[in-house]
């Protein structure tokens, strides 16, 4: 193993073990006001980033900025290469930037949050900061890796890039397949039997390469389930309605962090306990902006953050 990948692996787990976990978590929604809740994460790694928050949406940003920021730490120390690991489980990061910058239902364009600066761990950013318009940003992700998505509508756009990066973490980090597999029929269900949407075809393409052709033809959700292939099926077991997928998402976080914990525990150095590092990290955040959503509901935690923690 290269001095590299045991200084990012060494690393990685020392980033782990400074974030809050479950019980930080707790201690956090517990609030009872958001002030409280953020007067708590003074001491943990958050707090660089969330003392400037004057509010919910600007706190849970601050939470996701300091993840990013910890990734990209950690690229930095891992061998020549090895931050392309990191760039497909980062894309969220990417795609919040273009969501940011789309008009809204309405027609109307809010003012757009700074952009979270990727550096090493972007795709595209540059080229898309530069679009101005939906159309340049439909460009854009075709000329790279993003691919298509099928259409310059605000729904294509991030649909599109919502599946691709399902696609490309399946496809270049092995350890996070079965997560990418987990997100895509999570995804194709919430599009196809919530929202009420057919797939543009871009998107079943990527979708068929990790559940196959059958799902996504299916008439009904149950059918839709029960054609999954068992790498994807665990994600919506036993949740029955369309309406209860935000179940799916809590499941999917709980098994991120088990498949996380156990990637850390088995391989002491190397490309393995850097993805579940990460897989760790990305957990942290997630809670603990569930857990910040709680405290500004004066401690009374929501049925998201009960299911995740």
């Amino acid at each position: 193993m290269s001095a590299g990948w045991v200084a990012g692996a060494v690393r990685a787990e020392a980033l782990v073990s400074r974030y809050p976990g479950d019980d930080g978590a707790r201690d956090v929604a517990r609030g009872p006001t958001l002030g409280d809740a953020l007067q708590r994460l003074a001491t943990t790694p958050y707090a660089r980033y969330t003392r400037a928050a004057a509010d919910l949406r600007q706190a849970q940003r601050a939470v996701s900025a300091t993840l990013l920021w910890h990734l990209r730490v950690l690229a930095g120390w891992l061998p020549r290469g090895g931050a392309r690991l990191l760039v497909p489980l980062t894309a969220g990061f990417e795609i919040a930037n273009v969501v940011s910058r789309l008009p809204t239902p309405d027609g109307r364009r809010a003012e757009a949050p700074e952009p979270y600066r990727l550096g090493a761990l972007e795709t595209a950013w540059r080229s898309l900061e530069r679009a101005r318009t939906p159309a340049e940003t439909r460009a854009a992700l075709t000329a790279s890796p993003w691919g298509d998505p099928g259409g310059d509508t605000p729904w294509a756009l991030v649909t599109g890039m919502r599946m691709a990066a399902a696609r490309r973490t399946a496809a270049a980090v092995q350890p996070a397949r079965r997560w990418a597999q987990g997100r895509a029929a999570l995804l194709a269900a919430r599009e196809l039997f919530v929202h009420h949407r057919s797939l543009l075809e871009p998107v079943l393409r990527d979708a068929a390469r990790l559940l196959g052709t059958r799902p996504t033809a299916a008439a009904t959700y149950q059918e839709f389930r029960e054609r999954l292939p068992s790498p994807a099926g665990w994600a919506l077991k036993d949740i029955d309605e369309p309406g209860e997928l935000w179940r799916a998402e809590a499941r999917w976080w709980r098994t991120v962090r088990a498949d996380g914990a156990a990637l850390l525990r088995e391989d002491r150095y190397g490309p393995r306990v850097v993805v579940g590092a990460v897989a760790l990290l990305s957990v942290d955040a997630w809670r603990v902006r569930a857990a910040l959503e709680s405290a500004a509901r004066e401690g009374r935690p929501g049925e998201v953050f009960d299911a995740l923690v």
